[in-house]
């Protein structure tokens, strides 16, 4: 029998179906955005000189509508090889520097604290006690080292600002010049007692300045104690510490150089041999080298070095000496992390945790090279402690900062291999929702890295910019895509997208795309794009030149247009060594080309546009510009959400919350909701405040 059923209603149960399986979708148990950004996280972590403890810092998410907004603490805590943690210093503190005194009684660490005027150097026993000031200066310790016999510390800090200038500035003459009002980082040298209260004659030796060219920073005592490599750059700009640093290493007695390491690229971490005689390091091989991860060796006299580890294989993140002649490096691989050992000579080398089962960070060795802790992370967890006892143990978690996530409900995620439309092969991680597979296939949101010499690995891929599991809790899939140009893969394969930005590398997602169609995981018509600064690049590329193959975009702090890009950044020569090899002068064509604001025109992608307003990377005139052509252009749905006071990336917790919901609102109108005109630009946080009273 036909009913006859109004428009009206008919429109009402169309919407129902879109929209009631979506809500059954987000169980009780699942990963909320107001969670997730309530994660904590280890950020560091230092081996005792035995390897019996493991200092840490975690960070630690202030409260919702419970503290007052900012951004995360850090805390330090200790673990031994048991699993046994201790909060050591906890609470709305910033601790940062953490390291062990040579005797392993105490552990130092930076932090303003009290009635401090400046970062200091505080000092806990390990065996209990309250931490205390060691050493205080006339501005904020940034980096520090520790003599071998413990009672000499190198420090940098900042050079002192004249008194006549502060006093100018209060009185309101507070302009800035541009690249020239900045002050460098000094290197200092200060005898220090551990045993001795800080206010006691054995501490009140003043420090003495250990004059140097340029901008110094993470001064390393050699094991001898008779040398330390300082990192210098020309001037503290962002550009200069980046692509400008180079290692130098100076006479600890005559306080005067030995010499440079000579790098002609970027660099990165460094490790002494236990004899003091070599250097291990990693940096680029030239100046074109977008990832400092090639492993180098030189002598403690500096000059030209080695290299040990070049090849398309991997990247090196970190180093380490297993004894005078062999090397520990921890390497991404693809999407995986290995550790490997090499001589000293370039040869034995040795992968002893191979590439399938760990997603590491960071590591550090104490003083034997007999223990190792790592940061690392897995599809369960965010960063935690590991730690490997012995070269052919096993590797332990000893942290679990996070029980909420016991207690959720988390989608699978496997490790996905596609073929880009050159033969090119790559991989990617798929975040797949638990509910069942609608028909045509799921909505996807295309999560995009920055960069772009950076990398997913296969761990803990959820944050508040790429909400992965959030999302398939929504009923989205995730995917996380490694284009040419990521790390991980060795360096021909990041040279891929040099000189050639929005190129294959970001014809490589639309591959992506495809092969998840092709198999029936996607529906071709409802796939999303987000990423942020070079993902948010990728991302209005997408509502642009690519707008036919993506139904909705979110934007966070990303390029619009390469020439905006180059004259307003911190760093254009970086993105000009690195990333277009040559400057707008003599190609003006290519930045004109690919930058999407160009193609502002063709879009038919709706797009919501997020960005700091106190961004100096990647300017928010970006967002600005592009946002005011599709507006006025007036073609297609955007909007424009800017975060007052946050810079490359959002540091507040409560503006993290925010720019998570307002992108799942975005995706859930234009990918699985009526789509048509936006969602309200205001959000309902009245939730989120009634938990904060209830608890």
């Amino acid at each position: 029998m036909f009913v006859h059923i109004p428009r009206r209603v008919l429109l009402t149960l169309a919407c129902l179906v879109i929209c009631f399986p979506f809500e059954r979708a987000v169980g009780e148990d699942a990963l909320t955005p107001d969670q997730l950004v309530s994660l904590k996280s280890v950020d560091s972590v230092a081996t005792s000189p035995t390897g019996d403890h493991i200092a840490y810092t975690l960070s630690v998410p202030r409260a919702i509508y419970t503290d007052n907004d900012g951004p995360s603490w850090s805390e330090l805590h200790v673990v031994d090889l048991e699993g046994r943690s201790r909060p050591f210093v906890t609470g709305e503190i910033n601790v940062s520097n953490v390291e062990w005194t040579p005797d392993g009684r105490f552990i130092s660490f930076l932090a303003k604290r009290g009635e401090d005027e400046h970062q200091a150097i505080y000092l806990i026993p390990l065996d209990g006690g309250e931490a205390r000031r060691l050493v205080e200066h006339d501005e904020s310790i940034q980096s520090y080292s520790w003599h071998p016999d413990g009672k000499l510390i190198a420090f940098t800090a900042k050079e002192k600002q004249e008194d006549s200038v502060k006093d100018s500035r209060e009185h309101g003459f507070d302009s800035r010049v541009y690249e020239e009002d900045w002050r460098p980082n000094q290197l200092w040298l200060v005898s220090r007692s551990t045993s001795a209260p800080a206010e006691s004659a054995d501490n009140e030796t003043p420090p003495e300045r250990i004059v140097l060219e340029g901008s110094i920073s993470a001064p390393q005592w050699s094991p001898a104690g008779d040398r330390i490599v300082v990192h210098c750059a020309p001037t503290p700009l962002i550009d200069d510490s980046l692509i400008g640093t180079r290692f130098h290493i100076i006479d600890a007695e005559t306080k005067e150089s030995v010499g440079d390491i000579e790098t002609p690229g970027k660099i990165g971490v460094l490790a002494w041999s236990p004899d003091g005689r070599r250097i291990a390091f990693t940096a680029g091989i030239d100046k074109n080298d977008p990832s400092p991860a090639r492993l180098m060796i030189v002598s403690a006299d500096g000059g030209t070095p080695e290299v040990l580890i070049a090849d398309n294989s991997g990247d090196v993140a970190a180093v380490g000496w297993l004894n005078r002649q062999s090397i520990a490096c921890l390497v991404h691989e693809g999407v995986w992390s290995t550790l490997q050992t090499i001589q000293a000579d370039g040869s034995r080398r040795t992968t002893r945790l191979r590439a399938g089962s760990y997603s590491f960070a960071g590591m550090s060795l104490s003083r034997d090279g007999g223990r190792i802790a790592f940061i690392g992370d897995a599809p369960a967890h965010p960063n935690e402690v590991f730690a490997l006892a012995r070269l052919r143990g096993e590797v332990r978690r000893l942290t679990v900062s996070n029980p909420i996530l016991e207690r959720v409900s988390l989608a699978s995620q496997e490790v996905v291999h596609f073929e880009a439309r050159d033969g090119l092969d790559l991989e990617g991680m798929l975040i797949r929702p638990s509910t069942p597979q609608p028909p045509g296939g799921y909505p996807l949101i295309m999560m995009v890295h920055g960069g772009p010499e950076s990398h997913h690995r296969n761990g803990w891929l959820t944050s508040y910019t790429l909400p992965g599991q959030v999302a398939a809790a929504r009923g989205f899939a995730a995917f996380y895509t490694n284009y040419r140009g990521s790390t991980g893969r060795g360096l021909e394969f990041l040279r891929r997208s040099q000189n050639d930005p929005a190129g294959k590398e970001f014809d490589d997602l639309i591959d992506a795309v495809d092969h998840l169609v092709g198999e029936g995981t996607v529906n071709k018509d409802r796939v999303g794009i987000t990423g942020g600064s070079y993902g948010g690049y990728a991302t209005a590329w997408g509502a642009t030149h690519y707008t036919e193959r993506y139904a909705a975009a979110v934007m966070f702090k990303g390029l619009a247009d390469q020439f905006l890009s180059y004259a307003l950044s911190d760093i254009p020569e970086e993105l000009t060594h690195v990333h277009l090899l040559q400057y707008p002068w003599e190609n003006m064509d290519l930045y004109r080309e690919r930058s999407p604001i160009t193609h502002f025109a063709q879009s038919k992608t709706p797009t919501l546009i997020m960005h700091g307003d106190a961004d100096t990377r990647v300017h928010p005139a970006h967002s600005l510009a592009f946002y005011r052509m599709l507006k006025s252009y007036g073609k297609v749905e955007t909007r424009l959400v800017l975060f007052p006071g946050e810079p490359h990336g959002n540091l507040r917790t409560n503006s993290r919350l925010e720019f998570t919901l307002r992108q799942l609102r975005w995706f859930e109108h234009y990918l699985i909701g009526p789509g048509g005109a936006p969602p309200p630009y205001k959000l309902d946080l009245d939730a989120y405040a009634d938990a904060a009273e209830d608890e």
